[in-house]
């Protein structure tokens, strides 16, 4: 049994993504709708997801486009204010990705009680938000300090949009990030948000490091999750829960239920 089933209630969890519109600060941040219209449209998303049946959902800043490596106070402050006046709908567990600032994912999980954070916390890459470069130690030290030890940890290992600068398959990436960093989840992942996850390199990594939870991070889809799931631990899932399963769309409640109805049909199958 892992984690998955004490923090997220089910193994084969599915954690649906809650993707926040442009916040102040960023460059299609809407100021004649304010933060208020920001509210309201995550508030609509979440209420489709959580009537939809998904068993946990993350929170992140999906269209703060393009994004930071460093992200400014107001970013963390605005989602921040989101969470809270959401707080009271919520009713599955949540977690938090602040794209792309590991330590200031820490700290808003630290303010909203969120069980999870996703990042990138380890590597060196060339991207195309630049030379992207991380220091786990630091992060980690720094959750410990603001009082954020029980938030687990799950690292993206295939950075979306980004190439490790280092010639290492993805088996040794797996390995040593899991005996030098100890993370809760590793998530694979497609070139970018809503694109498949190779089932190969998923294997690779899930066979490289059987003893931890491994999720599919991207493009899991109606018609390849029981492939995926076969061989992953859980989902994170976005596009697919979107009206004509377009990035940015809003959530549509009847691709949410098909989808469910789909993973617990798998579930049940799984357990006999």
């Amino acid at each position: 049994m892992t984690w998955l089933k004490d923090v997220i209630g089910t193994e084969k969890a599915i954690i649906a993504m809650c993707h926040l519109r442009p916040l102040p600060g960023d460059p299609y941040y809407d100021e004649k709708k304010g933060m208020d219209y920001v509210v309201e449209m995550a508030r609509k998303d979440l209420m489709a997801l959580q009537n939809g049946g998904v068993d946990a959902v993350m929170f992140s800043n999906e269209f703060s486009m393009p994004y930071l490596t460093k992200v400014k106070p107001e970013t963390v402050a605005a989602m921040a204010r989101v969470i809270g006046e959401l707080m009271h709908d919520i009713k599955v567990p949540f977690g938090v990705n602040v794209l792309w600032d590991a330590k200031l994912s820490l700290d808003l999980a630290a303010a909203t009680g969120a069980k999870f954070v996703r990042e990138i916390f380890t590597g060196v890459y060339a991207s195309d938000f630049g030379l992207w470069d991380t220091d786990v130690g630091e992060t980690v030290r720094h959750q410990h300090r603001i009082g954020a030890k029980n938030v687990k940890l799950l690292f993206n290992i295939v950075p979306e949009a980004a190439k490790y600068l280092a010639d290492r398959d993805i088996e040794e990436i797996a390995k040593s990030t899991v005996f030098n960093n100890r993370p809760d989840a590793l998530c694979v992942s497609g070139l970018t948000a809503g694109a498949s996850t190779d089932s190969q390199i998923l294997k690779k990594v899930k066979d490289a490091v059987p003893n931890v939870v491994v999720l599919a991070n991207t493009g899991v889809k109606l018609n390849n999750l029981e492939e995926q799931l076969s061989i992953a631990d859980g989902a994170v899932v976005g596009t697919a829960f979107k009206y004509e399963g377009k990035f940015e769309n809003h959530v549509d409640q009847n691709r949410v239920e098909e989808f469910m109805r789909k993973v617990r049909a798998f579930r049940s199958l799984a357990v006999k």
